[in-house]
């Protein structure tokens, strides 16, 4: 039975100041995440359990936990490695993802702005993204309501954890301030080895 970890953040946990404070990435990441690391192993360690007995009720009745808690593992390790400090090439790259990006949706700005309305229109708690159709090939703003993973017929180049964990002892609630600020720590580089097929996501 696979024993899920907590992935190595790939920066500190100030490199993405000011945009997200230390503390948020610091909470964010030790807490948040640990706690659906220790739910998903806890609920496959169950699962398994309930396999080896012959438990159909009990294998459906923890489908929620390892989706939710599986979804939130999966969302928050695309999420670590998709942001970057601001001033880092990272940031500045993925030019051939962005000369797509502005193809499709007419100009960076164009884009940013549906992509910041997306996520201003999530209820709740949930993520927006930044995907590649599959079949299309064409480049697609998904949300996606609380942990749900994104759909195996997109890949996903951005993810934005849009939870008010991700935010509020910073922007309280000024969510759209946010929405705005991560911009600038958007990792391109990264999104753009993912458009291209370049990247898989070790859990």
């Amino acid at each position: 039975m696979s024993n899920f970890t907590l992935p190595k953040l790939p920066y500190a946990y100030d490199a993405l100041e000011p945009q997200i404070a230390a503390k948020i990435t610091e909470i964010h990441y030790t807490k948040h995440h640990q706690t659906y690391v220790n739910n998903l192993n806890a609920a496959y360690q169950k699962i398994s359990t309930a396999i080896q007995q012959n438990d159909v009720k009990g294998q459906i009745e923890l489908q929620q936990a390892i989706r939710f808690n599986g979804g939130g593992h999966i969302n928050h390790s695309l999420f670590w490695e998709n942001l970057a400090p601001a001033d880092s090439d990272a940031v500045k790259g993925g030019t051939e993802l962005k000369k797509k990006i502005n193809e499709q949706y007419g100009s960076f700005d164009q884009f940013k702005d549906k992509f910041i309305g997306l996520l201003l229109g999530i209820q709740g708690s949930g993520w927006g993204w930044l995907v590649k159709n599959n079949e299309s090939n064409n480049l697609e703003l998904y949300s996606s309501p609380n942990q749900d993973p994104v759909p195996s017929k997109y890949t996903p180049l951005i993810g934005i954890d849009f939870w008010e964990h991700a935010y509020y002892i910073q922007y309280y609630n000024n969510k759209g301030e946010y929405a705005k600020k991560i911009f600038d720590v958007l990792n391109w580089e990264t999104a753009e080895k993912r458009w291209k097929g370049e990247y898989e996501l070790k859990l």
